[in-house]
């Protein structure tokens, strides 16, 4: 899926400043083993790293025009480009290549600026227009692939990731109090980057920056619109547009597989795919991975949140489609291999831990990798047909407040961080209240809509809009740091269009979670997986991990120059501490467990990266 970093400076020759360039750009080797360019004239400079998944011989880049003609780093997919590529040639553009890349190449030259509104996929660039000295930085509507910038005093840094800024001597790795209260607040705000004077471009956004300054014009939003299918088209309608979503995203000259943790999302995708695969006449059965961790079926214990192991969900979707299942088992070593736990937090480049799921995540891409470069996954579709229990508790619903606060509060996330002290110390209630009414405010209303329809579309918005960006956000960048691309069907904007604006009473038809999804679904996945109860990412229940943790932390302790001790004391810390162990449970993504983990993380990151933290 690639990566890309760059640097605009009007003030200073760039042909003479070759060595900032090319360090910003070797920091995403991972996101682009195979290859790797630079191209650079007086007032920018493009670099790129390359993984190779479209036109393998011919898409290599920065990719330009022609002399004094613009310049292209991309990173993604374009699913549509063989009709647009189609389209421009009947319009009279030549192609020198197969690749998306000169599409959206091509597109800008015929179209302008606003061909991003005829793009369908994942992407992010960066495009160097010489003929009028100006820079374009394009993020894809639902912000699935990352694009971050710095503004500097005579420029601006670009990257994929904020590590190839940081790598800039231009640039600093500062963070202040408005930084740690986005770290801790639970919060995903949309353009903030933690880092001081850094940015993320927000989802669906064009930037452009030229001598006159920068500007930020959004191309996209979901708009409310009334919807007026009945319940037997909507659902003929979802199963439709998945099945063409996913057989656009199997497009790729390398092998493409899935990830299936035994789940309706999962499981529907990993369907799609083989079914997909099949009509195509593919010589080779889809390969479908999961993660498992040794023993956990034998202690498994019933929860709030896991109601059964995952792993026999899989086992049984895998042979009902024909993929090649592989389980990927991993025990308490692995998730605590400071190897594994270090290169995690060099892919996220912030301690935004929730725990062993993100170890674990980045030794299941891992295994994928010896195999494939392409994976489909099934990120977004509990946001977007009301999976979580959030959706379904009404406290949690009608809570003035991000509904994923309400559990989270009673898992022991936010406890912990009161009991700590960090909530109070940071004004994370008032940062918390702050963007969320910010969040409110930005949500498509409905003519006429009222009492729980308005409010079920608040919750949606706010989880496709907040909660979703930091789950796609993980995914991509510990996926990457392996050099995997994962795509993620369940984003595609015609879907999402659609099933936003779906009721929420035909969301919820049959009185259950994402009942649209497992309509959809009736005939193509056993009867088994539709009607189970929905389980998060699978965790460790092996509470010799809590106990690793623990030791880990105690030890953190006894240095007193440690970082982690500029935000709590010991003692705060030793209120975690002495509760029994098991007491925290995995009660979510947020339990208690993960705010010992995200400790752990704040002190390793502010070593590593050398932060400097200003209060």
């Amino acid at each position: 899926m690639c990566g890309l970093a760059g640097w605009v400076c009007y003030q200073r020759d760039l042909t003479e400043h070759i060595t900032p360039s090319a360090a910003m750009t070797a920091t995403l080797v991972c996101r682009g083993p195979d290859a790797a360019g630079q191209w650079i004239s007086t007032h920018a400079s493009l670099g790129h790293r390359r993984l190779a998944v479209i036109d393998l011989e011919g898409g290599g880049q920065p990719m330009s025009a022609g002399d004094g003609l613009p310049v292209l780093s991309y990173t993604g997919e374009v699913y549509n480009y063989r009709e647009l590529r189609a389209e421009l040639r009947a319009l009279g553009q030549e192609f020198l290549t197969d690749s998306d890349t000169e599409v959206v190449l091509r597109g800008y030259l015929q179209w302008g600026e606003q061909f991003v509104e005829r793009l369908n996929g994942i992407y992010a660039f960066a495009l160097w227009d010489p003929r009028v000295e100006e820079l374009l930085l394009v993020r894809d509507r639902m912000g699935v692939k990352p694009l971050y910038y710095y503004p500097t005093a005579d420029g601006l840094l670009f990257g994929s990731e904020p590590k190839a800024i940081l790598e800039h001597p231009d640039a600093e790795a500062v963070v202040d109090a408005e930084g740690l209260r986005e770290v801790f607040s639970i919060v995903k705000t949309p353009g903030h980057a933690v880092f001081r004077g850094m940015r993320e471009l927000r989802p669906a956004t064009v930037l452009r920056y030229g001598r006159d300054g920068l500007t930020e014009r959004r191309y996209w939003k979901l708009r409310a619109q009334e919807h007026t299918d009945d319940l037997d088209t909507t659902v003929a309608t979802v199963r439709s547009l998945l099945e063409d979503i996913v057989e656009r995203q199997l497009v790729a000259d390398v092998t493409v597989g899935t990830l299936l943790s035994g789940g309706l999302d999962s499981s529907a995708v990993t369907a799609l795919a083989a079914g997909a695969l099949a009509r195509q006449g593919s010589p080779a059965a889809l390969q479908a991975f999961s993660v498992d961790f040794a023993g956990h079926e034998a202690r498994f214990e019933r929860n709030v949140q896991w109601e059964d192991p995952d792993t026999p969900y899989a086992v049984e979707v895998a042979a009902h489609v024909g993929a090649e299942h592989i389980v990927v088992e991993l025990d308490n070593a692995d998730l605590l291999d400071d190897g594994v736990r270090s290169a995690v937090l060099r892919a996220q480049d912030l301690p935004v831990s929730t725990g062993d799921m993100e170890y674990s995540l980045l030794l299941l891409c891992r295994a994928l990798k010896q195999r494939m470069t392409v994976a489909l996954s099934g990120e977004a579709a509990d946001e977007l047909f009301g999976g979580y229990t959030w959706f379904h508790d009404p406290e949690a619903v009608h809570a003035d407040t991000f509904p994923w606060h309400h559990p989270f509060e009673q898992a022991g996330g936010i406890g912990a961080l009161r009991a700590l002290g960090l909530w109070d110390r940071l004004g994370l209630g008032e940062y918390v209240k702050q963007r969320y009414t910010e969040a409110l405010e930005d949500v498509p209303r409905l003519a006429g809509e009222t009492g729980l329809e308005a409010r079920m579309r608040e919750v949606g918005y706010l989880n496709l809009t907040r909660w979703e960006n930091f789950l796609l956000d993980r995914k991509d960048r510990i996926s990457m740091a392996v050099g995997l691309e994962v795509r993620v069907p369940f984003t595609d904007h015609r879907l999402v269009e659609y099933v936003f604006n779906t009721p929420w009473a035909m969301k919820t038809f049959d009185g259950r979670e994402k009942s649209l999804l497992r309509a959809a679904m009736r005939g193509v996945l056993p009867d088994s997986v539709l009607d189970r109860k929905k389980n998060p990412y699978p965790s460790t229940q092996d509470s010799r991990y809590e106990v690793a943790l623990r030791a880990r932390l105690e030890q953190v302790l006894r240095d007193p120059a440690a970082p982690v001790l500029r935000l709590v004391s010991a003692e705060e810390v030793r209120v975690l501490l002495d509760a029994p162990v098991g007491s925290y449970g995995v009660g979510g993504p947020w339990s208690a467990r993960a705010v010992l983990e995200r400790l752990l993380e704040f002190n390793a990151w502010v070593t590593d990266y050398g932060v400097r933290v200003v209060t």
